[in-house]
Formats: structure tokens, sequence, C-alpha cells
């Protein structure tokens, strides 16, 4: 397949032909014969986009709760209440639903948390591992058994269904310390647990305003003391509320460490802060000091329509957008924190337009990276391992409006 006329990331013109599931040329290149030749001027080509943090079980039920939540706790106690009424068959069809939305817009790689606990137990699981599989061709899913409280007689239960989770196929151990009573507990039993399984951590950390609130530090010392894959750190929102010499130190300590940052503006701008009504913290964690220390820093949708979040459309360049409004970002920079951060948090090879990489690819109509930011527009083209899976076209009717003299 050739594309043609395509505008790249550096503002260049070229063609690009891929072949084989990889990009096999780049240049000015001529249509072989027989060959299929996709017409991409106006269109901005790039990597596959990527969401690293999202919850696909939870997705797309905004409207069954009757009312709206703007306090965390509170929307993780009606959670809680709702998740023991879905069916493995339910949360499988919203998941595979969404996975499509992310597809179409561009996200070839999806990393879900997913519930496991009291009144949901392993259905989550179960179907999150269904639409996995169903979905392997299309798109890389990873799924992240996310689970709390995990110490003392309380998280008995949940201890064993996270290593029931990981023994059925779950890819990463979750969890989330700061709504454990012992977080720096917490944190150790799901090292443990991961550590035995073999798999990676990707732990819900410091979601909260709270300047005592430890997480990332338990995390970071654990990990460098000697766990042997890979460890993320979600949210880090106090992080943000600490003094710049603090958010430093702490930086450096994640970068020594290898510890990834995944930062979801949307989720913390909408539910952060709210209780300070004068000079409101944006509620997003230090993203400044973690890349200049040298952390990986990633940009996640988080949650899509559900009793967390009631906006979303599984776009990574709308995240992109609140990176750059919330996180002052520059819109280069907001790019790659959804696109390459995101595939290097997940442990998934770099992609690029270049002749060898894998033809995950995504074509947007825009000029430039702010362009597509800026409009996130849905006229997109998504390849998959050098074959079109989806295109979205979008059109603009309407009267004509008359010149006023």
């Amino acid at each position: 397949m050739l594309l043609t006329h395509a505008t790249l990331a550096d503002g260049t013109r070229a063609d690009v032909r891929l072949g084989d599931g990889l990009v096999q040329e780049v240049g000015e290149l001529v249509a072989r014969d027989g060959e299929e030749v996709l017409e991409l001027d106006g269109y901005l080509l790039v990597p596959a986009l990527a969401e690293p943090h999202t919850h696909l079980d939870k997705a797309l039920t905004a409207d069954r709760f009757g009312r709206e939540f703007t306090e965390l706790l509170a929307a993780i106690g009606a959670w809680h209440a709702h998740r023991e009424t879905l069916s493995v068959e339910d949360i499988a069809e919203r998941a595979r639903r969404t996975a499509r939305m992310f597809l179409a817009n561009g996200a070839t790689a999806i990393r879900t948390h997913v519930d496991v606990g009291q009144g949901i137990e392993l259905r989550a699981v179960e179907a999150l591992l269904r639409v996995r599989d169903e979905l392997r061709e299309l798109v890389d899913i990873q799924v992240v058994a996310l689970t709390y409280p995990l110490t003392g007689v309380a998280g008995a239960a949940n201890r064993v269904l996270l290593r029931e989770a990981l023994a059925m196929g779950a890819d990463v151990a979750g969890g989330a310390p700061h709504v454990d009573p012992d977080p720096a507990g917490h944190v150790e039993v799901v090292l443990a647990e991961a550590a035995a399984a073999g798999r990676p951590v990707d732990l819900h950390a410091d979601e909260n305003l709270r300047p005592d609130s430890a997480d990332l530090v338990e995390l970071v010392a654990r990990v460098g003391a000697g766990f042997p894959h890979r460890a993320t750190a979600s949210h880090c929102v106090s992080l943000g509320m600490e003094a710049p010499e603090v958010q430093a130190e702490r930086a450096a300590a994640a970068a020594a460490a290898g510890v990834a940052v995944v930062t979801c503006p949307v989720a913390n701008l909408y539910l952060q802060g709210r209780e300070r009504p004068a000079a409101t913290p944006r509620g997003l964690t230090a993203i400044a000091a973690l890349r200049e220390a040298g952390v990986l820093v990633a940009g996640g949708g988080d949650n899509i329509q559900d009793c967390f979040v009631p906006v979303g459309r599984a776009d990574p360049l709308v995240t992109a957008q609140y990176l750059v409004v919330g996180g002052q970002l520059t819109p280069t920079a907001a790019v790659e924190l959804v696109s390459g951060a995101a595939r290097a948090v997940m442990g998934l090879p770099p992609l690029a337009v270049a002749p060898g990489s894998p033809a995950d690819l995504v074509a947007v109509a825009a000029g430039s990276p702010r362009e597509a930011v800026a409009t996130a527009s849905q006229d997109r083209l998504v390849f998959r391992r050098g074959e079109l899976v989806v295109r979205t076209q979008v059109g603009v009717t309407g009267l004509e409006l008359e010149e006023v003299a």
C-alpha cells in the first residue's frame, strides 16, 4: 500500500509505502503496478496513539446512576454498589465498544484497569480478557487487575483475588494504596504478588491533595530495592502540591528507580481541588519536574463517561488538549505523552514513520501536530500492521453566508 502526499510531524511532505506489517519506504515514491494507493493530501501522518490508563469495565455507564458525582470517594462508593449488578456480558459489550472508539481515534494500544473485589469478584477480568483476545489483531490491550484494600483482615479476600486474576492472565498487577488503611503495606503486597507472577505493576498512587500522601515514595523505595519488572505510578496528584525542591528530589528518585508516571488530566482536573474555592489547584502531578528529572511520563484519558468522569470520547488527542491547557505543555510534547511515551510505559516497541518500523499509524486531517491537538478532528485513517482498519470521514454542510457589503 502506498500513502501519498502525507504531511509528517516535522512538516515535510512524503509518500510512505507499507508492506508486510512494516513501513518499507519513505520519500518521493512511484506506485507499483497494481499497488493500492491512498491519497493523504491534507492529513498529518504520525505513529499510532496509545491509551496508558483507562477503565473499560466502567465505561459508558454515566446515565445509570441518576445523578452526577463531583467527589472521588462518593463516586467510588456508588460504583462499588453498581458493580455488584454487572454481568460478564454487560462489561464485555461496553469494553468492546469503547476499545473500538479508541481504535477509531488512532489508538492501537490500551492499558485498562479492571476492578477485582467484593461484588465483582473476577467477572470484570474475565470480560476484559475475552475482549483482549477478540480484538488482538486490531489493538493491543493490557489488563490491570485493580483491587483494594489489600492489607489486614479486610484485604484478605482481595489478596486471593489478585493472585487469581494474575493466574487467569491479567497482564499487570494494580492497586490503590491511598484508599488502603496501610498504604505502605498495600504497595508491599502488590509488588510481592507481581514478582511471584512475573508481572509489572501499575498503581493508582497519591490520588489526593494531602501533603502526607506518600504512595509514590513507597513504590520508588521498594522498586529501587530490587523489584525486577516495570513499575508505573498513575495520578501522583499530591506531588503537584509539594514545594519545588521536594518535587525535584522525588522526581530524581523515581527516575533512578525507573518508575514511570501516568498523569490523568481529565479526571484530576474534574475531581481534585473542589474543596478549595479560592486559588483552586489544578490537581495534576508535577509534570515539569518529573520530565526534567528524566522520568518517563505519559498521559492517560482515565474514565470514559462513568460516575467518575461524565465526559470522554476515548481520544488521546483530547487528553493531549488537557495536557496543553491544564499541564501547560507544548502541543508537540503533549502528543509525545499520548503516543511514544504511552507505548513505552506499556513496554511496547516504539513506532516511527520510518523504514523498518511496525506500521501502526494514524492520519489526522491537520497540517501539523499543533493543529491535530487543537482541533482533535475525528477525520482520521488508522493503520494496524500496515492495513487500513478504520476510516472516519467528517463533512460539513450548511447554508452559505452572503457577503455583507
